[in-house]
């Protein structure tokens, strides 16, 4: 029997049923046909607290597992909080605070407003990369690592943030400078702690191809790019007058024989090697130097001018044509990528070319058209074509050029096929406090030693000072009594390690910590594993595609060689949240004073007014400007679904037939929407069904109800509280998705278009499946046809099956 009408008041509502599901578990339910795991990318939790651009994707994430719940799967949608790392630390030390308690209260703050939102977490498998439980098995996965060869100490030059005081990751750079603060990096020679991910670069790339990913292609192309496989040769020049030698590498050897000068990075052995035989080794050194400031983005930016020193004294000698070409150091080489050194071709690498025409160097042209008729008077000829000027290979096309030349020059030993990534091995080391310290002793008689797994694990010590220091050191270099220890293997005087772990390291693995969270035996139970693995669908930012995505999957490849898990692949299905801006088209930031908050909008219209506008916005990928006013639309829907409970008939024998197609269609339109995530149309499609009620003076009980279940998932408190009012006993969650009849989908009329020489001139409702007879009499007894006809004589028409007709004059 329904209650007696009142007005809706969303707030009074939201609080009630918030109340309600966590009292009764209803989140901690998992009965089911099917598994569906469904994941967010979960936040670091900042000081500034979530605005409404971040609770998209959850929202989104929250409406697909209400959906799967009804559909009869069971249901992991759970979350945490990354928070290690730069970002939490530099807003403790800003704040003067503990790392410690700012994100404890940091928290605090973003799990109310997550619990404002109604979101369906199971918040009992609530983690927390910070927590000593949590971070064991992130110090375990790293020892597996250590084990096997995968994790090493390096000593190359590396990313260092002069303000941050910490290396970093080429992932962490955005156009040279560092992603956290903006400050330029520049390079410097530390000691770090190296994960070899390009062992696994293979792998990465061969399985973007696989069945098991569902990905998005702009995510897809990212890794491949970032990935960067390239198959090429890699042969010596020796020095002329020299024992030594540089090794090069090239994708194009096909363009070997214009070789007129070659490169090796400021930074290159053979600099050192070759001391006393460089005539302007000042003028050398001074370069060098001055390299040393400029990051790798600045070096190998394409816009810049290309800076170099000729190393007078040294020349290279083609080992295809026997061509001595003079060496130059030069910046936009880099000494971690490749050999380090570089055959230049100016007539057919652009990069080349600007830097001979900069320093006066020949151009030999070897690769030209079909025709004969390139020219590389003006710029370089990069494409392929025939070789000239290249000895016994004229006249080849470029492709068979480079078989032919590579077999023969690995036949005799000049040279070896290779294949190369640009991809980098991860930088695994930061030099601050703010994370998990790696389990790792070094003592003067063993070296370095792996702290046994049974004193996992390894505390972050509390201090009052953490400070990162100038010197290339963690601030826990300088705690003694923490750092001196004795060696775990001989008992002998040793030291821990003091550098701690990136902030990604947590959130390589932490998917797999939500299906076993108590877990304090192993990393994770193989039978829970097995059960809930792979992550059916994840939702984030497009901004993590060459960093975190990357390396859990590399974690996630190495967990499965080694047993731990049972799936090659963590994620199967991967959407991409598409940015909320500011109104003034800005991202939101409190620099522009353009950030919106959710806890401001929830206490006007409500959190189900919220949701439905920011699903209704435009597509789920795409990025959209903040816009209040468009709240006030959602919320006058909502209340005018809140006033058709008055139309819903209580007599169990009342029909409207209209409605009943109607809503059918709304059914199968949504089902086939949720997944894909298209929101926004499935929205519109509620507000179309209901402009539809607004001519019936009745909507059966049945039609009601299952109204208010298609609304729940996306306005769960309203659904809830509508259903109740309808005489239902039971969590409208607790019912089942409501079929649809294929019967009644099927539509009576469709509309065809109708062209003349292929130009729309109108459209006609027709029967479905209407001859192209009855098409034609009934468009030609058209009168806003007949001016388009009028004087001219049909020589044919063409029909479409209930799409169009057109008549060609």
């Amino acid at each position: 029997m329904k209650t007696p009408y009142y007005e809706y008041n969303p707030q009074e509502i939201e609080s009630k049923w918030q109340k309600k599901w966590e009292e009764d578990g209803t989140y901690q339910k998992y009965e089911g046909k099917k598994k569906v795991y469904i994941l967010d990318m979960f936040p670091y939790p900042s000081g500034s607290g979530l605005h409404v651009g971040h609770v998209k994707g959850y929202i989104a994430t929250d409406i697909v597992a209400r959906f799967k719940k009804l559909q009869g799967y069971k249901v992991l949608h759970p979350m945490g909080w990354d928070a290690f790392g730069l970002p939490a630390e530099n807003y403790a030390l800003k704040n003067k605070i503990h790392p410690k308690n700012s994100v404890a209260e940091n928290i605090k703050v973003f799990r109310g407003q997550l619990d404002k939102m109604g979101f369906s977490y199971d918040w009992e498998r609530e983690i927390n990369t910070t927590d000593p439980k949590f971070y064991k098995w992130t110090q375990w996965i790293f020892l597996q690592m250590l084990k096997r060869g995968l994790a090493l100490e390096s000593n190359e030059p590396v990313n260092w943030c002069p303000s941050c005081k910490t290396v970093l990751a080429n992932e962490d750079l955005e156009n040279g400078l560092c992603e956290r603060c903006g400050t330029r990096v520049i390079q410097k020679r530390i000691r770090q702690w190296v994960l070899k991910m390009t062992d696994y670069a293979d792998r990465l790339l061969h399985d973007l191809d696989s069945e098991e990913l569902d990905w998005e292609d702009i995510i897809v192309e990212q890794q491949r790019n970032w990935i960067g496989r390239s198959v090429g040769v890699e042969f010596k020049m020796k020095i002329d007058g020299t024992e030594e030698s540089i090794s090069v590498y090239t994708t194009r050897i096909d363009t070997a024989f214009g070789i007129t000068y070659a490169v090796v990075s400021p930074e290159h052995p053979l600099i050192k090697k070759l001391h006393d035989r460089i005539k302007n080794i000042r003028e050398v050194e001074a370069y060098m130097e001055e390299t040393q400031f400029k990051s790798d983005f600045e070096r190998e930016n394409m816009q810049k001018v290309k800076t170099g020193v000729v190393l007078e004294g040294v020349m290279a000698i083609n080992p295809l044509n026997g061509d001595k070409v003079p060496v130059f150091a030069g910046d936009y080489v880099l000494a971690s990528y490749g050999t380090g050194a570089i055959m230049a071709v100016p007539a057919h690498d652009q990069r080349d070319f600007d830097f001979a025409a900069a320093h006066k160097l020949p151009i030999k042209q070897v690769i030209t058209d079909a025709a004969g008729q390139a020219s590389v008077a003006e710029r370089s000829y990069e494409t392929d074509g025939m070789l000239i000027n290249s000895g016994e290979y004229d006249g080849l096309d470029s492709k068979l050029a480079r078989e032919k030349i590579a077999r023969q020059m690995e036949a005799g030993g000049t040279g070896k096929i290779k294949v190369n990534y640009k991809m980098r091995d991860w930088v695994f080391s930061r030099q601050r406090y703010w994370g998990e310290p790696i389990p790792i002793v070094h003592c003067e008689k063993c070296g370095t030693v792996a702290l046994p797994e049974a004193e996992l694990p390894l505390l972050l010590p509390q201090v009052e000072s953490y400070e990162p220091t100038d010197t290339g050191e963690s601030p826990l270099a300088l705690i003694a009594d923490w750092v001196n220890v004795f060696c775990p293997a001989c008992g002998g005087p040793a030291k821990r390690e003091t550098n701690t772990m990136p902030q990604w390291a947590g959130s390589s693995w932490y998917y797999l910590r939500y299906i076993d969270p108590g877990n304090n035996e192993a990393l994770i139970d193989k039978d829970k594993e097995r059960e809930w693995m792979p992550v059916d669908l994840y939702v984030g930012g497009a901004e993590h595609a060459t960093r975190h995505l990357l390396y859990a999957r590399f974690w996630h490849k190495f967990l499965y060689d080694i047993g731990a898990v049972s799936t090659r692949e963590p994620f199967k299905k991967l959407m991409h949240v598409g940015l909320i801006n500011g109104d003034d088209g800005r991202k939101m930031s409190k620099r522009w004073g353009n950030v919106t908050r959710p806890d401001e909008v929830i206490s006007e219209f409500g959190v189900d007014s919220l949701r439905l506008y920011e699903m209704f916005m435009g597509p789920f990928s795409q990025n959209v400007n903040w816009n209040s006013s468009g709240v006030i639309g959602t919320r006058r829907f909502l209340d005018r679904i809140w006033k058709l409970q008055t139309k819903a008939a209580t007599d169990a024998t009342a029909e409207n037939p209209k409605l009943e197609k109607s809503l059918n269609r709304l059914i199968k339109k949504i089902t086939d929407d949720l997944w894909e995530f298209r929101f926004n149309t499935s929205i519109s499609a509620m507000m179309i069904f209901l402009n539809e009620t607004d001519a019936e003076e009745i909507i059966t009980g049945s039609q009601f109800n299952r109204l208010i279940i298609l609304l729940s998932v996306f306005a769960p408190h309203i659904g809830e509280e509508l259903w109740q009012i309808a005489g239902n006993v039971d969590s409208v969650f607790s019912v089942g998705w409501p079929a649809y009849d294929e019967k009644l989908i099927a539509y009576d009329e469709v509309a065809i278009a109708v062209q003349v020489n292929g130009k729309l001139r109108l459209t006609v409702k027709m029967p479905v499946d209407s001859t192209e007879e009855e098409v034609r009499e009934k468009v030609l007894g058209d009168e806003s046809l007949e001016k388009y006809l009028k004087g001219k004589e049909i020589k044919k028409a063409i029909y479409v099956k209930n799409r169009l007709i057109n008549f060609v004059v």
